[in-house]
């Protein structure tokens, strides 16, 4: 049985209610488990028990392998149980199994231990064996035992030569006597029934197979001796380690025994494993006995413990005199005292203990970062001008925030069109281009990006497997389950399921046969749009279905007064609502409807085409490709931050070299401008020989000191260039350095390209668990262009408000009133929600939201780290952003003043 955490785990059995209500009503659905038999009344109880057995926690019994799921867990210890029974002697199966029933061991280590000792030198009838002859290890099998009794008879072993093993006498009588209690030594038993006085006729089967002895010698004579008949001992033989040994019977006895959690339970053979082998299963009476005598030993043992913690039991006293009990009652009286004294000694002693515990407790400093909530900012930081308050995000500058779920479908929709934009064959184009085309509705101008948009999403569709005419077998089993309960199809905007139908018919029937040229503008895209949702969607994994091909295949009724209709102000924008509330009844085509589409209607198509695409292969196929460019890019930034560790180590040695250089150089200078200088005379009244004595010496110094100086000037030109030459290979090695911290910062941009291809993540988390996520850069975008121009795709920061995880997390937290602190940090405006959404489109508020965030909280410390490592494309996109805006701003119409 599989364990987690060290604990079997136990199969959930039906509820009694549950049996209760199958005898009353046998036809009641219920959900089954079929791997485990087990039952449950509802699907929340039936899921969560199928995700507890697919967590990576249980642990295989048998061989200990750990980290797998329940059911690898239970196919590995099947899988080594067959191996297990498969290798292990079945001869030897019923004597062991019989050995070790109603055994009472303590460990089971203890007992296979017993076991190995009982059954080493002792074989069975049919066992496979080995046996030595003369040095040559044969496989043999055991055809006959005989018992001691027949050790000093040799004839009485031959008398049985003739006979069939089948039908020997020998079968009658029962060998190896040694059942009974494992705790008895291995000696008495042996004493009793000697394994050496036991004679064996073994069936030479086979040599053995020994890599080693390639001796054609032994091989012939080993050859010889095949099939054979020999009486050997059990000296001679032995079994083989894959078959026995006691770790493989430790297994097969774990396996195959099981113990109750009482004290002194005996090891019992379990039921069907007994039955098979003729193992007895009903305890014999005076093992019964010794049994109860033994748990009533232990407990008796257990219990003087207990006894003797307690206290030693009062015996019984003589009578005292009156004198002799009042002195008892006062020394009684003494000992209470001194026992309160000492109790009260005691909890003094212990609230100090939790006092100077407390008291060290606050004092201990906090160590930071830690838990973003458990960081306050303190009046000393508030006076230092730390900002309390976050900057508002705008949630009106968020395009589609109107209803809930539009925008984050619309930016997932365009993040995905970017990305993937190499494999779709789509060019880059900015969150705010696709936000106008969303809302494009001129059907004289044509929007060439949602021909191109829907027509590369059309060819790949055409790759993943669809099923013919799924949205009108969808919409008639609609029809067919309104009928069985007894309702009528009530129209959706006034058309019904069966003229919807009827409309499908003629539409788009050839979509993955139409040619979407780019020469002709795509055209016949809108068509090839309703033939791809025909055979795509269902009801099921697009529910506005219906109420999408109601509004592409009719128009509204221009003569009918617009009407309300939940459904249709459910999904209404402002600027379509009184379209939107019309009756759908004139037939129309796709081609005229689309342009009059409402918003919300176009990025659901968008968002369930590209929910689609996802699965193709063209996209599988470039993920693929940007996991192998990530293995690339990763070895290439080890390697040129190798080189740049060894440029920095050579700049260093250059800049040690030349500091040592130059003082050296600067005595040289000195020595050489005091050696300049020649001695003069200035006693006038010398002689002449003394004065041309003097000369010729002076001369001469001269002359030595005008050498030396032209040597030690030479010695310093020397330096002086190789200082120089050192300052060159720095300078140059400088620009290596610069060249590959360029080459570094590349490999970082291409490195955020490929790993938007496989995932998109935040930037990280707040104090309160709002999401940041920054887009650009990601997929096929680029952050810079050609000459260094800055590029963009969203050009702005968007803040997702905690998920509903995330906010049961910050409801648990009990020491204080997250509500008024968000209240304090974020204000009421800036307070988002699970699924809302906000933005931070201006410079100034992008800076002041850096500064709010705080570097004590692991979450914040994170998230500015990462702001701050691409901070100068982020500024570089949203000052981009805001110019393209400022420059293709129109200005308002001047309606002319009235004469």
């Amino acid at each position: 049985m599989p364990t987690c955490r060290r604990k079997r785990v136990v199969l959930t059995e039906p509820s009694p209610a549950l049996i209760q209500s199958a005898k009353s009503n046998p036809d009641r659905k219920v959900f089954l488990l079929q791997q485990t038999g087990e039952i449950f009344e509802t699907y929340e109880a039936y899921a969560a028990r199928m995700s507890f057995y697919r967590l990576k926690q249980f642990q295989c019994e048998v061989t200990g392998k750990s980290g797998l799921d329940y059911f690898q867990a239970i196919e590995s210890e099947r899988q080594e149980a067959r191996t297990l029974h498969s290798r292990f002697s079945e001869p030897l199966k019923p004597a062991v199994l019989k050995a070790v029933q109603w055994q009472v061991v303590g460990r089971l280590d203890h007992l296979v231990e017993a076991v190995y000792e009982r059954f080493k030198d002792r074989y069975f009838k049919g066992e496979r064996v080995l046996v030595d002859l003369s040095g040559i290890k044969y496989h043999a099998a055991v055809d006959r035992v005989y018992p001691p009794k027949y050790s000093s008879d040799a004839q009485a072993r031959d008398a049985h030569k003739g006979t069939s093993s089948s039908g020997s006498p020998l079968d009658d009588e029962r060998s190896h006597n040694i059942e009974g209690d494992l705790k008895v030594p291995a000696k008495d038993v042996n004493a009793k029934d000697d394994p050496n006085l036991y004679y064996y006729w073994v069936h030479i089967l086979e040599m053995e197979k020994d890599k080693n002895d390639k001796s054609k010698a032994k091989t012939e004579e080993g050859a010889k001796m095949i099939g054979s008949l020999m009486e050997v001992q059990c000296g001679r033989l032995s079994r083989d380690r894959l078959s026995f040994s006691k770790s493989i019977l430790r297994r097969f006895i774990r396996d195959c025994v099981d113990r109750d959690a009482a004290v002194a339970s005996p090891w019992t053979v379990k039921p069907a494993i007994a039955q098979r082998y003729g193992v007895n299963s009903v305890m014999p009476e005076e093992t019964r006995k010794g049994v109860e005598s033994l748990k009533k030993g232990e407990s008796d043992k257990r219990k003087k413990v207990w006894e003797d913690k307690e206290g030693p039991p009062s015996k019984k006293q003589k009578k005292m005199t009156p004198a002799q009990e009042e002195k008892a009652k006062a020394a009684a009286k003494a000992a209470e005292k001194r026992d309160l004294d000492k109790l009260e000694k005691q909890r003094e002693a212990l609230e100090e203990a939790e006092r100077i515990a407390m008291e060290k407790k606050k004092k201990k400093p906090i160590r930071y970062p830690t838990e973003d909530l458990d960081v306050r900012l303190s009046d000393k930081d508030k006076k230092a001008g730390v900002k309390v308050k976050r900057p508002v995000p705008s949630r009106v500058a968020i395009p589609f925030n109107d209803t809930p779920g539009t925008f984050e479908a619309f930016l997932m929709g365009w993040n995905f069109l970017v990305v993937y934009g190499q494999a779709l064959h789509l060019s880059t184009f900015t969150l705010d281009e696709f936000e106008h085309a969303i809302k494009h509705s001129v059907a004289e101008l044509p929007c060439p990006l949602l021909a191109e948009v829907h027509s590369t999403l059309i060819y790949n569709l055409r790759t993943v497997p669809f099923h013919r005419h799924s949205a009108l077998l969808s919409l008639l089993r609609l029809k067919e389950d309104l009928e069985e309960d007894g309702q009528e199809d009530e129209p959706m905007l006034g058309i019904t399921i069966e003229e919807l139908t009827g409309a499908m018919a003629d539409v788009g029937n050839n979509w993955e046969r139409v040619p979407l040229r780019a020469s002709e503008g795509r055209e016949g895209w809108e068509d090839a749009l309703v033939g791809c949702l025909k055979d795509h969607a269902t009801l099921h994994n697009f529910p506005r279905l219906r109420e999408v091909l109601t509004k592409l295949l009719f128009a509204p009724d221009s003569t009918q007064e617009p009407i309300s209709s939940p459904s249709s102000s459910r999904v209404s924008s402002p600027s379509t609502s009184p379209i939107q509330s019309q009756l759908y009844t004139v037939p129309s085509t796709p081609v005229e409807r689309y342009p009059s589409l409402p918003a919300a209607d176009r990025i659901a198509i968008l968002s369930f085409m590209t929910n689609l695409a996802i699965s193709s292969k063209a996209i599988h196929a470039h993920m693929e490709s940007c996991e192998e460019q990530l293995t690339a890019l990763r070895k290439e930034k080890i390697e040129v931050n190798r080189q740049k560790k060894q440029f920095a180590e050579e700049m260093n040695n250059l800049m040690d070299e030349t500091k040592e250089e130059a003082p050296e150089e600067d005595a040289t200078m000195q020595d050489a401008s005091d050696l300049s200088d020649a001695p003069t005379s200035d006693n006038g009244s010398d002689s002449a020989s003394a004065g041309k004595s003097k000369k010729k010496k002076g001369d001469l110094r001269q002359k030595a000191q005008l050498q030396a100086h032209a040597k030690q000037r030479e010695a310093a030109r020397a330096k002086q260039a190789s200082v120089k030459q050192a300052m060159a290979e720095h300078r140059r090695l400088d620009e290596e350095v610069n060249k590959l911290e360029r080459r570094l910062e590349a490999i970082e941009r291409e490195f955020r390209k490929l790993l938007g291809g496989v995932r998109v993540k935040p930037m990280g988390k707040d104090r309160f668990h709002n999401r940041v996520w920054w887009f650009d850069g990601l997929g096929s975008a680029s952050l810079v262009g050609s000459g260094g121009v800055t590029q963009y795709g969203a050009g702005r920061l968007f803040i997702q408000g905690p998920s509903e995880f995330d906010i049961e997390l910050l409801e648990r937290r009990t020491d204080e009133d997250i509500v008024a602190r968000r209240l304090e940090e974020e204000g009421e405006e800036g307070m988002l929600g699970s699924g809302d959404w906000a933005v931070y489109s201006d410079l100034d508020e992008l800076e002041e939201y850096v500064a709010w965030l705080n570097s004590k909280g692991h979450r914040e410390l994170a998230l500015k780290q990462s702001l701050t490592r691409w901070w100068v494309h982020i500024t570089a996109g949203v000052r981009k952003r805001t110019a393209d805006v400022a420059n293709h701003a129109k200005l308002p119409r001047q309606d002319a003043a009235p004469a």
